[in-house]
């Protein structure tokens, strides 16, 4: 996000961006237990690694035969007041050739003044807040163990992670993610896109810290469903407090001849319990 001299808002936008704050929650985190240092037991950290990373392809390859909705709200804020908005709903769908495409079904005027979002930034949403770290990438990354956590209902392995170079233009991940200690899948993930952009005075662009949340879809993947940032961007020209929040929803299984295959077998669509299908509002957290 790039910083922009302030401007006062015309009191018709004000007043939405105050009708925003009221519809969205001001927190947002799972229950966890107490961390446990220790060694994890009967499993190394590096098959654990292993697993997971093995899982984290699989996921990638079975969530890109799926249709969903992403609804994205990104405001700045006067204190816990927003007064700037910029949001955009859309559906991630396939056409006749099974090419997947992105449909916009709503975009109000933005009514952002004091940032403007950039390239990055919509890169960041579409791809990067929903992190996956895969066994092709996991080489690009320092991944260190912290111990085992309670996560709600779950027992997870912690893991901080972070790029061991910054190369090119390409971005990455730093920050922590929980791995469900049953089907060795990322969970939740806290930190942000890394490298913050500084050229020079005028011309930055950096980045929030958020957490990412998932949920159990088709009773078989851990799909994202809830993002949420809130940090304040230091820039040159001074700090601006924002809020992102991000869902994921309406999770389909495209109905098309390809196939999905999970630990090397191929995927029958299963029967979604109340709730698994993404047609609801995601149950962690709950507001």
């Amino acid at each position: 996000m790039r910083f922009q001299p302030k401007r006062v808002l015309p009191s018709a936008l004000l007043y939405c961006a105050v009708v925003v704050s009221v519809l969205v929650p001001s927190k947002a985190f799972a229950q966890q237990g107490e961390l446990d240092k220790s060694e994890p037991k009967e499993i190394s950290v590096q098959e654990i690694i292993k697993r997971f990373s093995t899982k984290e392809k699989e996921f990638k390859e079975a969530r890109d035969q799926y249709t969903y909705r992403q609804d994205v709200k990104v405001m700045t804020l006067d204190g816990d007041t927003p007064d700037g908005t910029y949001q955009q709903v859309f559906d991630v769908t396939f056409d006749d050739k099974g090419r997947k495409t992105k449909n916009v079904v709503f975009a109000p005027q933005q009514s952002l003044q004091r940032i403007s979002m950039t390239q990055e930034d919509f890169d960041d949403i579409e791809n990067r807040l929903p992190f996956v770290l895969t066994s092709d990438e996991i080489g690009e990354y320092d991944i260190l163990y912290v111990g085992q956590q309670k996560q709600d209902e779950l027992n997870t392995y912690v893991f901080d992670v972070a790029p061991k170079q910054i190369t090119g233009k390409k971005r990455y991940f730093q920050g922590r993610i929980w791995v469900d200690d049953h089907d060795f899948q990322i969970v939740e993930t806290y930190g942000k896109t890394v490298p913050d952009i500084k050229k020079k005075k005028g011309n930055e662009n950096l980045f929030p810290k958020f957490t990412t949340w998932r949920e159990q879809i088709d009773g078989q993947y851990w799909f994202p469903t809830y993002t949420r940032a809130e940090d304040t961007l230091q820039f040159s020209g001074g700090g601006v407090k924002i809020r992102e929040i991000i869902k994921y929803t309406n999770y389909r299984r495209f109905g098309s001849k390809s196939k999905i295959t999970y630990e090397g077998q191929e995927v029958k669509k299963a029967t979604p319990k109340p709730g698994e299908d993404g047609s609801s509002e995601p149950q962690k957290p709950q507001f």
